[in-house]
């Protein structure tokens, strides 16, 4: 595989081309550009591919500049005070960031590896859509609690995270079968929360959050597995994981082991990451991921 280049600026993509769309959606830095953006070109099409792309590595991601980037993450309300509404309206805000988050590094991860086959960025871009989608809905929520994304401070924990994946084995091993498995285990506990809280709407839309995120597990095991020609191994993911990361701080607890099976992941899978000491130390993702 080429050595990707490094890039801060729009890379020179045909303007119809998925890749095209995939560094727009990085790199915007309007509000309606990056959250609501235009439809993905159709994947099935061969004219919506660039024929022969360099990988790039977009190195961050574009903000407006009406939102707060902060190095630390804010506190996450926990899930017993929901009642109020302002923390509603923090964990929501807090839910809309990570689904920009992931559906920015499903684009990001298009570009970075362009000699995989065509059916794996294809299915990044199913998954970006699926991650926006959620986006949405999560927004609609904060918007219907008077407030909209932008009104808290964000930290860009992923961005800080996901890129150092050297290999697209790495990038699954990680975006998939690690921050998106444990949000099978936050969806869950959120959905709960939000229902005991008397918000019966907020409770469903984590709901299908936790439905979505299955598949989005399973695409990541199944690749693991082609990437490392290997049936999926606790201690092979373990070691794609880049340092400092642990398999620790990518579950929740208890494990969502009804989700996680669904997804493909093995008992002997589930013992092992339930098993992994608690770590102190060592930033997390926050309340979600």
């Amino acid at each position: 595989m080429s050595s990707p280049d490094s890039c801060r600026e729009m890379p020179a993509f045909g303007e119809l081309s998925v890749e095209r769309w995939c560094a727009e959606l990085v790199l915007a830095t309007a509000v309606e550009a990056k959250l609501s953006p235009r439809s993905a070109p159709d994947t099935r099409r061969e004219e919506s591919w660039t024929v022969t792309p360099a990988a790039v590595r977009l190195e961050r991601p574009g903000r407006p500049p009406q939102w707060r980037v902060t190095s630390r993450s804010p506190s996450a309300p926990r899930p017993e005070g929901l009642r109020d509404r302002g923390a509603r309206s923090r964990i929501l805000h807090t839910f809309v960031h990570h689904e920009l988050q992931a559906a920015e590094l499903f684009a990001w991860a298009v570009l970075a590896f362009p000699e995989t086959p065509r059916d794996f960025r294809a299915g990044l871009v199913r998954l970006c859509g699926e991650e926006l989608e959620h986006l949405g809905l999560y927004r609609a929520l904060l918007r219907r609690e008077g407030r909209d994304f932008g009104d808290e401070p964000i930290r860009d924990w992923f961005w800080q995270r996901v890129p150092t994946c050297a290999t697209p084995a790495a990038f699954v091993a990680l975006q998939g079968l690690g921050l998106e498995g444990a949000n099978l285990e936050h969806s869950a506990r959120y959905a709960a929360a939000f229902r005991a809280a008397g918000d019966e709407e907020g409770a469903r839309v984590l709901e299908r959050v936790e439905r979505d995120e299955i598949g989005h597990v399973a695409f990541a095991a199944h690749w693991f597995e082609h990437f490392t020609g290997a049936p999926l191994d606790y201690d092979a993911w373990r070691a794609s994981l880049p340092a400092p990361l642990t398999p620790a701080v990518l579950q929740g607890r208890p494990l969502n082991r009804v989700a996680r099976r669904s997804a493909g992941l093995d008992e002997r899978f589930l013992a092992r990451l339930e098993s992994e000491p608690r770590e102190r130390g060592v930033a997390g993702p926050g309340a979600r991921r």
